[in-house]
């Protein structure tokens, strides 16, 4: 059973990561360690954390599609090859130790933060692509989604700076389009949590809920505050997940 003020605890920390997710990434920063709280399987917590996650990029997808931000006849090819990185990577993090990589993905979440800060005009507008949408799909969204089943942390970072760099959206744009395909690198990872009944459904139902009402109010923010709004949070949001990285991979004992 879940007590009245965990359903409230629940609630409100989907609604708060999933308006901060909506516009940088990064809110299973604030999720996971609530449902690992909750919940004594750690394995479960995960599975359920994709739950409530895939409610909040469902919802931030759906009014950025309706806002016109992004389009799915553009976004389907990419779509579905996050959802089958996402499968490989959630296959190949069963077969290969991760640790080299979360060694590595701070420093290069690190650089990413250095290299926006370092040009305030990026994202502020569109520019002309640096590659063809086909090349795009098979490099950059099957290979993030890939990383995304495999490890996790910073995968909306890294495609919307993808989206931005090899395709010349703006950043409000790039943030649209990331969201439509983490949801599909949501939904591959939780189906197999679903085969592997590892998913607590009550919790990841209130968190979800959160997560939709938060996800819709953070791609309202995004439609109508634009670039100037998501950069300070985008940066912010990446060194803190770097900085949990950094004390889960160097630090914790």
């Amino acid at each position: 059973m879940i007590e009245p003020v965990q359903i409230a605890l629940l609630f409100g920390t989907g609604l708060t990561a999933g308006f901060v997710d909506t516009i940088a990434g990064g809110g299973g920063l604030l999720t996971l360690p609530m449902l690992l709280n909750l919940c004594p399987d750690p394995v479960t917590a995960l599975g359920t954390n994709k739950l409530q996650s895939t409610f909040g990029s469902s919802s931030a997808t759906f009014h950025f599609a309706r806002a016109g931000t992004l389009s799915f006849r553009e976004l389907w090819r990419a779509c579905l090859l996050a959802f089958l990185g996402s499968l490989c990577g959630t296959f190949l993090v069963q077969q290969f130790d991760p640790g080299l990589l979360k060694r590595v993905m701070p420093v290069l979440l690190f650089a990413v933060a250095i290299f926006v800060w370092l040009r305030p005009q990026l994202g502020a507008a569109d520019i002309h692509p640096r590659m063809s949408r086909l090349k795009f799909d098979f490099i950059f969204a099957f290979g993030i989604g890939v990383y995304d089943g495999f490890l996790g942390p910073g995968t909306g970072t890294f495609l919307a700076l993808a989206f931005m760099l090899g395709l010349g959206f703006n950043m409000a744009r790039a943030t649209a389009n990331t969201k439509a395909l983490n949801w599909a690198s949501n939904v591959a990872s939780l189906l197999l949590f679903l085969i592997a009944g590892k998913v607590w459904f009550l919790a990841g139902f209130i968190m979800g809920a959160g997560q939709t009402l938060g996800a819709r109010l953070g791609s309202h923010m995004v439609v109508t505050r634009g670039t100037k709004f998501i950069r300070p949070v985008f940066l912010t949001m990446v060194l803190l997940i770097t900085l949990k990285m950094i004390y889960d991979t160097y630090l914790k004992t």
